[in-house]
């Protein structure tokens, strides 16, 4: 018999409280745990990352159930307080990155930080948030591909208990969620490291190297998942999108390594304490 998982992970007065929203709250919590340790190594306030996702989390869940009914816009036409039934799912993560990344151009514009360096800050945190994330997408049994073969399952090497929660809907799936899980973990180690080579990185580098990651992933990623949004019909969105961002980073990477004056190293120099150019 193949045992599924269980979405809900207790309850509380009659209310199930998901592993979904346990996972999720998990990666943020250490994203800013991550965030607000390289704040003060760069300079910056350890409470600004606090201060800023205060205001982030919120428009951010908002940005994501936005984009996830804009281009699924029918149901909620026609029964619109389904719009507030985020229990049910229809959370985009573009969605959110895009508010989240609105109210940070706000907020530091507000407080005199450099948005660019702020963003350095915040993406290998984010890029961990969302792999770990992914794994809420595992418990409640979405964000999967197309049909497959459990020897194919098996071939891959994968754990039996992911393999048994990949039988949905009378067939196995591909484990996309997994394959952007691993791509994001991966991606987190890397920007880790090269981080710490010094001068390697110009201000707003990491977080357009977490863009370039991503995105090329996610576009192939998506190709295969089952639920994705669409555009007229036959354009994937998130597919789209990603194209848009990963030629878009290595363009402002490219432009800005051009301006005059040169553009300011993530780091400083330890013994001056001023930033490498």
């Amino acid at each position: 018999m193949i045992a599924q998982v269980n979405r809900t992970a207790f309850e509380i007065f009659g209310l199930e409280i998901y592993w979904y929203a346990i996972i999720i709250v998990s990666g943020i919590a250490i994203a800013l745990w991550l965030a607000s340790r390289e704040a003060v190594r760069v300079g910056l306030k350890e409470d600004d990352m606090t201060n800023y996702l205060i205001w982030a989390l919120p428009i951010a869940i908002i940005g994501a159930r936005l984009y996830f009914i804009l281009f699924d816009l029918e149901p909620y036409l026609a029964d619109p307080i389904q719009i507030f039934n985020t229990r049910s799912g229809g959370l985009a993560i573009y969605g959110g990155l895009i508010a989240a990344v609105i109210v940070l151009i706000i907020y530091t514009r507000y407080h005199f930080i450099d948005p660019w360096l702020f963003l350095d800050v915040c993406a290998p945190g984010v890029i961990l948030a969302q792999g770990i994330g992914r794994w809420g997408n595992f418990m409640n049994h979405e964000a999967f591909g197309g049909e497959t073969t459990r020897g194919f399952l098996e071939s891959l090497h994968l754990p039996q208990f992911i393999i048994e929660n990949m039988y949905i809907d009378g067939a196995y799936r591909q484990p996309t969620f997994l394959y952007e899980s691993l791509w994001c973990l991966l991606g987190f180690v890397i920007l880790i490291l090269l981080r710490k080579k010094t001068s390697l990185f110009k201000q707003g580098e990491i977080f357009l190297s977490y863009v370039v990651w991503y995105s090329f992933a996610r576009f192939f990623i998506e190709g295969m998942r089952t639920d994705s949004l669409y555009l007229f019909g036959e354009l994937r969105v998130s597919q789209a999108l990603s194209l848009v961002l990963f030629f878009s980073a290595w363009l402002v990477i490219y432009l800005r390594r051009k301006k005059q004056p040169p553009i300011p190293a993530y780091r400083r120099d330890q013994g001056t304490n001023q930033y490498i150019v």
